[in-house]
């Protein structure tokens, strides 16, 4: 991992280097850019660089400043600026889970050529299913109780429940438990958490606007879905592909809403098919 300041303050990312094409994976909601791990070394062998950043979701290891911008468009403004910092052009943007939801909104960057949207965050759907409620509600908490009330997610039966990371991966749980260590171990990072959780959820439209300009959207897109999303409703993925005038939706069986964790291989296999040279598989 590196870093770079930006706007917000300091943002961690992975880059793999070389001169392929550039593909930026987004990952979600109390997540980073590790969500990612067993993916990138597959797109990679396959001709991509990848660019994945930890953006300031409520896992990453530095504060931000006190005037961040942490809602869905601003997170969407820290990819834009991350996108020009690092002078990535033609990318391909990938995003799951709540990093679908920035990515609808940072798709119509100039730097973004590629659009992949994995199981996420659409129309109506914000907060997200039962998990979402729940972290929603646990966002009114002042940071300092959010943290207390936290620190049960070093239990993996607690993880495991619904209204945590149960109803979002099968195989993931070692992933998660990292996830957890910053805001258990530092007050910055819970105090950003809070305010992350009520600037997402406190603009329930923001996606269903998203969506409509989406319509619009002429470039490559692909939407890969979890065939039995009990967070993220199957029928929104057929829908984003509808709406999309080059999309393409592409269900997988056997896992939940983190596919990056729980069907790595046939994700990668999806997203080389976004290579620009690539056939449709």
């Amino acid at each position: 991992m590196t870093s770079v300041e930006l706007g917000v303050g300091t943002v961690e990312y992975r880059d793999t280097g070389g001169d392929g094409p550039v593909m930026v994976l987004l990952h979600g909601l109390l997540m980073d850019a590790s969500l990612w791990d067993a993916v990138v070394p597959l797109v990679v062998a396959g001709g991509f660089r990848v660019v994945a950043p930890t953006l300031p979701l409520g896992a990453h290891r530095h504060p931000v400043r006190a005037d961040a911008d942490l809602s869905l468009p601003g997170q969407a403004a820290i990819v834009g600026e991350l996108l020009e910092r690092l002078d990535l052009t033609a990318v391909t943007l990938v995003g799951n889970d709540t990093g679908g939801a920035v990515a609808q909104l940072a798709a119509g960057h100039p730097r973004v050529g590629r659009l992949v949207l994995v199981s996420c965050e659409a129309f109506d759907n914000l907060p997200p299913g039962l998990t979402g409620r729940a972290v929603a509600l646990l966002g009114r908490l002042p940071a300092g109780l959010f943290r207390a009330f936290m620190q049960q997610m070093r239990l993996r039966p607690v993880r495991r429940l619904p209204i945590a990371f149960g109803w979002l991966t099968r195989r993931g749980d070692r992933v998660t438990r990292g996830w957890m260590e910053p805001l258990l171990s530092t007050p910055g990072i819970a105090a950003d958490t809070v305010r992350v959780l009520r600037s997402i959820f406190r603009d329930r439209s923001v996606l269903v606007r998203a969506a409509s300009e989406l319509r619009s959207y002429e470039r490559p897109a692909l939407v890969v879905w979890a065939a039995r999303d009990r967070v993220m409703p199957p029928e929104h993925g057929r829908r984003l592909a509808e709406l999309l005038p080059q999309g393409r939706l592409v269900e997988v069986d056997d896992t939940d809403t983190l596919i990056p964790l729980d069907q790595p291989g046939r994700l990668a296999e999806l997203l080389l098919t976004m290579l620009p040279s690539a056939r449709t598989r």
